[in-house]
């Protein structure tokens, strides 16, 4: 999300012609015949570099996709980390920003093979107590859920869930001047742009809502007493779970990818696995970069001016993940048995301890209560784990790049809600926030939103250039461009717009 999709070297604007089509994603090369003997390449095959690949094979080029690693998908990956049949997602678990993406969503990803499944409740928030806040797509539910906010929770999100195809486009882009629904982008705004805190106890009164709020909020990986930090409940909240959901793919995040792959195959695309690519050149028209600005910085003979590598290497990254994949012998044994509904159980406690956990994370101090972040997927989808098993996926936030071991306090905040969780426990498999990153670069630091996503980089995010470099060939399209993280393609879409909005 920035100020403008389009700025140059010197900040001058595309023409009004380019401008006009780039915003309203017309395609600006019409002629098939001339674009078939045009080539691009893009480096990574997550889902914004497939989604970057498809826009440019839909407008006739040759593209060709090349990852470094063995398995496509970067951190949309599905892979047996544990135990020989127990399939976990390396990264991405819960997809309720895939499943509302714009670009997405005019793919025929169902035909090739992606599916997705919906647990009974969007996600679980269990307290002391023995219960548990259960997120409900149906507002009437969240009424017996929350008790006397019930009403206040559905003024506040149902005006953005009734309107996230209109939402959706609007806020997983840059932020721009040429706002179709400006009165609607203002509504989210002044709901979003505060600290989570500070909406959460103008508009809800009892603990339960405000812990389900702060959950939610905890996904930006800010503290919760940071503007911006209510942008990611309002969208996760309001715009996904009480629009579409917070589903999981059957048989995992890989079947994503693999619905990408295949349709970029029907459109001449090709990817090309174990390929790391260490030096960008000049074979292609336009390259477009799933990577972070640090991988790009490393790429020898990139052709950036010296005035942009500058600003590059200021690029900030945010908070790490230490994240563990579990074989479990059976489900896990929550005392509040309604998390058995959800595929997503937010592990905190109450919104007090949520903020200090990741207060105190932003201040480069691990807590000693962490928020924690679990999936179920088994529960839901039977091809995760042999019959009778099951699998679970959780991670807490972390100062980026700390070496401190996390294990013990993860297990320990499961433990708190769910007794006998670890005689559970067949296997395990531990990943720090250099393990993320060895497994996938970008994950600097274990930062698995490509950047901070603080003030200081929401306008302008890598810089004011956005997906544009100083090259006239090379574009980046990862999420540490507009809007940020999460699996949803916009990134790819909106750089590849640009691409080939500039390639005529």
């Amino acid at each position: 999300m920035a100020n403008s999709p389009c700025w140059s070297g010197r900040r001058r604007r595309l023409r009004e012609s380019e401008r006009t089509s780039y915003l309203s994603g017309r395609t600006t090369l019409t002629d098939t015949a001339e674009n078939s003997s045009r080539r691009a390449t893009v480096v990574g095959a997550g889902p914004n570099g497939l989604a970057a690949a498809i826009v440019l094979a839909q407008s006739g080029l040759r593209v060709d996709v090349f990852d470094a690693e063995p398995q496509a998908g970067g951190a949309a990956r599905t892979l047996e980390l544990t135990l020989p049949g127990f399939r976990h997602d390396f990264g991405s678990a819960v997809h309720p920003l895939a499943v509302g993406s714009p670009f997405f969503r005019m793919l025929p990803l169902g035909n090739h093979g992606l599916e997705w499944v919906h647990s009974p409740s969007v996600l679980a928030h269990p307290l002391d107590d023995g219960t548990a806040v259960l997120l409900d797509r149906d507002f009437a539910n969240m009424k017996e859920t929350l008790g006397r906010d019930g009403n206040s929770w559905r003024r506040f999100f149902e005006p953005f869930a009734r309107k996230w195809n209109t939402l959706a486009p609007e806020v997983l882009a840059p932020v721009h001047i040429l706002s179709r629904h400006p009165l609607l982008l203002a509504r989210f705004g002044i709901a979003g742009i505060p600290p989570a805190n500070t909406v959460a106890n103008f508009c809800f009164r009892d603990a339960r809502a405000k812990a389900l709020f702060a959950g939610l909020a905890a996904h930006s990986f800010l503290s919760l007493n940071e503007p911006l930090s209510a942008a990611f409940a309002v969208l996760l909240g309001a715009a996904a779970a009480h629009s579409v959901g917070w589903p999981i793919p059957r048989g995992g995040a890989q079947s994503i990818t693999d619905a990408l792959i295949a349709y970029l195959g029907t459109l001449g695309g090709r990817v090309h696995t174990s390929s790391r690519v260490e030096k960008l050149s000049d074979m292609a028209d336009i390259t477009l970069c799933d990577i972070t600005p640090r991988q790009l910085l490393q790429l020898s003979d990139t052709g950036l001016s010296e005035s942009f590598r500058a600003k590059l290497g200021k690029f900030r990254y945010g908070m790490g993940a230490f994240k563990v994949d579990y074989a479990l012998s059976s489900p896990i044994p929550w005392k509040a048995k309604e998390c058995l509904r959800a595929a997503t159980v937010h592990v905190g406690g109450t919104a007090e301890e949520i903020t200090a956990s990741e207060s105190a994370v932003r201040d480069g101090k691990p807590a000693d209560r962490p928020f924690v972040l679990l999936a179920q997927p088994s529960l839901f989808d039977s091809s995760r784990a042999p019959e009778g098993k099951h699998t679970a996926w959780a991670y807490r936030h972390i100062p980026n790049g700390s070496t401190i071991d996390m294990l013990e306090g993860i297990e320990n905040q499961i433990e708190r809600f769910a007794p006998g969780f670890r005689d559970c426990v067949l296997a395990r498999r531990v990943f720090s926030p250099a393990a993320l990153e060895a497994m996938d670069a970008n994950l600097v630091g274990g930062d698995i939103n490509g950047g901070a996503m603080d003030a200081g980089q929401f306008l302008f995010r890598p810089t004011m250039r956005h997906y544009a470099t100083s090259s006239p060939k090379l574009y980046l399209c990862s999420s540490s461009t507009p809007p940020g993280g999460g699996v949803h393609g916009m990134c790819g879409y909106h750089a590849a717009r640009l691409a080939l909005s500039r390639l005529r």
